[in-house]
């Protein structure tokens, strides 16, 4: 099978926003070994920090919602694989955070916890034949992470594709999603394009 775009426009891994951070560590066997972590407190060893720390977790209220914004929700999907190159969304651009929101699902009651995350996919040719297991994938990988609060939109950036609208049409279709899902070709697709996730 040839590809319908051998040499795609790619991204530099390092210069794509992200809250995590790579940290070298060695391994037993003196291979450098990669791992995504957030800094620890300058205190951290202190045991009156972390007691502190610890109480003050204790006494939050566990029926307040955790914030989850944009950045996170990139994070999530910029990792998955293109099911066509061996190269992430993320570093395509086929996926970018200012296309990326998150909205009251009932603007009327914007205090209400439901959440819409809306993802704007942008395909990296304008005929691309798998844009549609691009967003199935990306859908899939947000459902599964997110909290049941959130919906979630995903569609094709507008004048980015040639059937956008149909593409879009298909995406927004519940049951065809479900339909879809139970495909053992897409299943594979979107299985490979899970494979990278962080």
């Amino acid at each position: 099978m040839e590809l319908a775009n051998a040499n795609p426009v790619v991204l530099n891994p390092s210069d794509l926003p992200t809250r995590k951070r790579r940290i070298a560590s060695q391994s037993a066997d003196g291979k450098n070994v990669s791992i995504f972590a957030f800094p620890a407190p300058a205190n951290s060893n202190d045991p009156f920090f972390q007691s502190t720390q610890s109480e003050a977790s204790d006494s939050d209220d566990e029926s307040e919602s955790e914030a989850i914004d944009e950045q996170e929700i990139y994070d999530l999907i910029a990792t998955m694989s293109d099911p066509e190159h061996p190269i992430t969304l993320g570093a395509l651009a086929v996926v970018s955070l200012p296309d990326i929101s998150i909205r009251p699902t009932v603007p009327r009651r914007p205090e209400s916890p439901l959440r819409t995350v809306t993802v704007l996919v942008t395909p990296t040719i304008q005929h691309c034949s798998l844009a549609t297991v691009i967003g199935l994938g990306v859908r899939v990988r947000l459902e599964e992470s997110l909290p049941a609060r959130f919906r979630v939109d995903v569609r094709i950036k507008e004048g980015t594709h040639s059937t956008a609208d149909e593409v879009n049409k298909q995406l927004a279709d519940k049951e065809r999603v479900a339909a879809a899902l139970w495909n053992p070709t897409l299943q594979s697709f979107i299985k490979k394009m899970l494979e990278t996730c962080e």
